[in-house]
């Protein structure tokens, strides 16, 4: 927890902006919470009744392929859906980044269940 705390008072400019648009429910209503522990990992911002992670990634995510794939297989597994932008791309599209997001949050999550026929349907 004491790293989730140091990750919200020391967010990388963009996260800073991407929070300001998001918190207090100024994003179409819906609520979210930044450096947001879950699991064994600390998410940049997560959105509970949709169960969406929004994650901003650096350049140091190019050398940590691996890390990421591992994390977002586990949040998948668990629940959750994942979008990822770099902070370049939101720096320089503000506006898409926020629709894609805006996209994500209104599309229904299927059931983590699979159904009783192993079919889907």
């Amino acid at each position: 927890m004491d790293n989730a705390k140091y990750l919200r008072t020391n967010m990388t400019p963009e996260e800073g902006r991407l929070w300001y648009l998001l918190r207090g429910r100024r994003f179409y209503g819906f609520k979210f919470r930044r450096q947001m522990p879950i699991g064994p990992w600390i998410v940049d911002f997560a959105c509970f009744k949709a169960r969406l992670i929004v994650e901003l990634d650096g350049g140091q995510h190019q050398d940590n392929e691996g890390y990421d794939l591992r994390r977002t297989a586990y949040l998948n597994a668990h629940g959750w859906r994942v979008i990822r932008f770099w902070n370049n791309e939101f720096r320089v599209n503000e506006e898409s980044v926020l629709m894609t997001i805006l996209t994500h949050l209104n599309r229904q999550l299927p059931s983590p269940q699979p159904s009783p026929t192993g079919r889907g349907c």
